[in-house]
């Protein structure tokens, strides 16, 4: 009997400047916070939606992606809508905030706030 072992694709890969304003965001996180939570709630025209936040506890349901400065959770239910992501940071003049390069998302609302799949 041969055993195959096969590699898992990252269900989420983050960009340096992601880890970099992840470890921002811990530097001055809430006391109690373990790290930060990507989950994609149901909002918006096209129905599913971003969303980053502080936790205070780690749900055993949920993907942990340790980076140098600290803690990203991935929310359990929304990892299927995740898998092979890229997270980045983008930061220009006008506007600042985490950026998705999903390849599971078939199509998003005008404004670039939600995403369908």
């Amino acid at each position: 009997m041969t055993t195959v072992t096969r590699t898992c694709p990252a269900a989420l890969t983050l960009t340096p400047a992601a880890e970099q304003r992840i470890a921002d965001l811990m530097a001055r996180a809430p006391e109690g916070a373990v790290g930060v939570k990507l989950s994609t709630p149901r909002r918006g025209c096209s129905g599913l939606a971003y969303s980053v936040d502080y936790v205070t506890t780690a749900d055993p349901f949920d993907e942990r992606i340790d980076t140098p400065g600290g803690t990203l959770f991935v929310d359990g239910a929304s990892i299927l809508y995740l898998i092979g992501s890229r997270m980045d940071w983008k930061e220009d003049d006008f506007a600042a905030g985490f950026v998705f390069d999903n390849p599971n998302a078939k199509g998003s609302c005008g404004c670039g706030e939600s995403f369908t799949v």
